[in-house]
């Protein structure tokens, strides 16, 4: 088999009217990154070097921050006037004309196709097909295109109004997701004409073209889910319910336990490790790592944080970017933590707000503790030490270092550093006026 270099092009396709949207529909996200960068994160994964999207002129948006799925870069084309799938792949005609190696078509707008099922196809242009289309069988073709396969090559995509009722019978359906050989797309794209009621240039003409000229076309099968456009609201809502039961299957086969799997929502590269257990209700956002043996309890919110191993989170725990909590762990109930770090052993157990701070190792934090980082313009940094033990309903008033072993008095309120082993507190003198409740009382009656 040869070794021929790989070229992904992708269609952004339209706005998507049905998304009642003022935002192109492939910007919409799918477990955590939108749809379009699910499939631009594919083309990289497959080995492909080189890259074209095309987009409409109201999509300029979906150009923006393609680095971050493709490191090598992309070149982006403009379909001005929307005139049919053989036009967009015309737009990025200088990406592919004369391209010594295989092209692969994809759509902007179909997240869940897998690395395994695009590979096939390379490995079938790799293997002397000129021409290779993805289909798939569906147990109710109505409204796709038949793949008319004789001898086993692929001689014609047959659209629904234009079929026999033979042909209608057809199961094997068009995906729309092509695969050329560099050196024939071109001449192919070309000669494909627009004498239809649409009046469009269709790319599933390049079937019939390459068939008469005696190339080899052939079609790769793959499971129907796999190909499912995105147009509407519902049908976001399906393709995540597919992906969340990938993530989560994938999850359980690599160690980790959910005790009910349909209520925990994943993100594209929430990592698990080995002896994880979820409890229901968890939602984990993008960028977030659990290491090993840790326990995530129920309903609480994760998002680009990172846990050490055999670390305690939860119950109601909400984890917000910049969260790295060392190994052993706790942040407990109704507590939030924020670009801060909490080292090794220390502990967050309940009601508590850590903000831009550092927890050093073994550190106790209490009840109602709060870290005061924000005067209304700017964000300041709190840093406690090893062993520190800071009193419940506590707050620290940042910039502000409670150094190594120190206690903090349950009520201060702190502003000053407090140095290695002190006590520091903040409480008013305690005083009982007797009866006072009582008059009190009684004043107000009357009153």
């Amino acid at each position: 088999m040869s070794d021929r270099s790989l070229l992904t092009l992708v269609l952004g396709a339209g706005l998507g009217t049905r998304m009642k949207s003022k935002k192109p529909k492939v910007l919409h996200h799918v477990a955590g990154r939108s749809m379009l960068a699910h499939v631009l994160s594919l083309t990289s994964e497959i080995g492909a070097t080189d890259h074209a999207v095309v987009v409409g002129p109201e999509m300029a948006e979906c150009g923006y921050n393609l680095d971050k799925w493709l490191p090598s870069g992309a070149k982006v084309y403009v379909q001005n006037v929307r005139l049919g799938t053989a036009h967009a792949v015309l737009m990025a005609k200088e990406s592919f004309e004369g391209y010594q190696g295989d092209v692969i078509i994809l759509y902007g707008d179909t997240p869940l196709i897998k690395a395994d099922t695009l590979k096939d196809m390379h490995t079938a242009l790799q293997k002397g097909a000129d021409i290779a289309v993805l289909g798939f069988h569906a147990d109710n073709p109505t409204g796709y295109g038949r793949l008319l396969v004789e001898n086993g090559k692929l001689v014609a995509i047959r659209e629904q109004k234009d079929a026999s009722g033979a042909e209608l019978a057809v199961t094997f359906c068009n995906s729309g997701v092509f695969g050329f050989r560099g050196e024939v797309m071109a001449s192919i794209l070309e000669r494909i004409g627009n004498d239809n009621a649409s009046q469009e240039f269709y790319l599933t003409d390049a079937v019939e073209i390459g068939h008469a000229d005696g190339l080899n076309v052939v079609a790769v099968e793959c499971p129907e889910e796999e190909v499912l456009g995105v147009n509407s609201r519902n049908q976001l809502a399906v393709a995540e319910a597919i992906l969340q039961s990938r993530l989560r299957e994938n999850a359980m086969a690599q160690g980790a336990t959910m005790m009910n799997p349909a209520s925990v929502h994943m993100s594209y590269d929430t990592v698990l490790g080995q002896d994880v257990t979820v409890e229901p209700n968890v939602f984990f956002g993008p960028g977030v790592v659990v290491g090993d043996d840790s326990v995530i309890h129920a309903s609480s919110h994760l998002e680009q944080a990172v846990i050490g191993k055999g670390a305690n989170i939860g119950p109601f725990a909400r984890l917000r970017p910049g969260a790295q909590l060392g190994d052993n762990t706790k942040a407990g109930n109704f507590v939030e933590i924020k670009n801060a770090v909490i080292e090794n052993g220390a502990k967050v157990s309940h009601l508590t707000y850590i903000g831009d701070a550092r927890v050093g190792e073994g550190a106790n934090i209490g009840a109602g503790v709060i870290t005061c980082n924000y005067d209304g313009f700017n964000k300041h940094h709190t840093d406690i030490g090893k062993g520190a033990f800071v009193g419940s309903n506590s707050a620290l008033v940042a910039p502000v270092k409670i150094c190594d072993g120190a206690y903090i008095g349950s009520g201060s309120v702190i502003t000053k550093d407090v140095e290695d082993d002190s006590l520091a507190l903040t409480r008013a003198e305690f005083r009982v006026i007797s009866g006072w409740a009582k008059k009190h009382k009684e004043r107000n009656t009357k009153e």
